[in-house]
C-alpha cells in the first residue's frame, strides 16, 4: 500500500517543482512528472507508466484533478481503471479521495467544472480568432505540408534531402508524403 504521485504541466515553459514538492509532502516516495497537454492521454507516457504499475491498495496522488484529465470522459476512464485495480485517487489541493463517498462525489463535480472551463476556453479562443479574422489580423495556424509538391519534386528525380531543404521540412516528412515504392528508389 503505497502512494504514487503524478505531476503535469501543459507547456515546457512551466515548472513542475511546486507540484512535485506537494506530492512528496503528501507522502509519495515516487513521483512521475511530464510536460504534456492533457488533451491527449495517449501521449502522456509517465501517466501510463503509473497506471500500468499501480496495484491493489495503492493510491495515486495528484495536486488537482485538472493535472490528471481535461475532459470528464478521460477522468471517468482513469477513475474507472483505478477502481478496477483497487487503487484510490487523492488530490492534495481538493477534498478528493475516491475511497470515500463524499470524495467521489466531489471528484465528479470537479470533473464537470473542469470540462466546462476547457469548453469555455475553446469558445473564447474561437471568438478571438473570428475577431482577428474580421480585422484582417489572423494569419491562420501553422502551414500545412503540400504533399502534391513533394510528390511532384520526387517524380522529377529530386532527392529527399533536396526536397526537404527546398520546402523547409524534414526528410522524414518527405518520406511520409511519397508512396513507399517510390521511397525505395531513393538513395541518400
Amino acid at each position: 500500500m503505497s502512494s504514487f504521485g503524478y505531476a503535469r504541466v501543459s507547456t515546457t515553459g512551466q515548472d513542475l517543482a511546486v507540484q512535485e514538492a506537494a506530492l512528496r509532502a503528501a507522502g509519495c516516495q515516487t513521483v512521475r512528472s511530464e510536460k504534456k497537454s492533457a488533451s491527449d492521454r495517449h501521449s502522456r507516457y509517465e501517466l501510463q507508466t503509473l497506471l500500468d504499475f499501480l496495484r491493489e491498495g495503492d493510491t495515486l496522488v495528484v495536486t488537482r484533478i485538472d493535472r490528471l484529465a481535461r475532459s470528464m470522459k478521460d477522468l471517468q476512464d482513469i477513475v474507472h481503471e483505478l477502481k478496477g485495480k483497487g487503487v484510490a485517487l487523492k488530490a492534495t489541493e481538493q477534498p478528493i479521495d475516491t475511497s470515500t463517498a463524499a470524495g467521489k462525489a466531489f471528484l465528479d463535480m470537479l470533473g464537470v467544472f473542469a470540462e466546462f472551463e476547457t469548453n469555455l476556453r475553446r469558445e473564447r479562443q474561437a471568438e478571438g480568432i473570428e475577431a482577428a479574422k474580421a480585422r484582417g489580423a489572423y494569419k491562420g495556424g501553422k502551414p500545412r505540408i503540400d504533399h502534391e509538391t513533394i510528390r511532384k519534386l520526387a517524380s522529377e528525380g529530386m532527392k529527399p534531402t533536396q526536397i526537404a531543404r527546398q520546402l523547409g521540412i524534414s526528410r522524414g516528412t518527405v518520406y511520409r508524403a511519397i508512396p513507399a515504392n517510390a521511397a525505395a528508389g531513393f538513395s541518400h
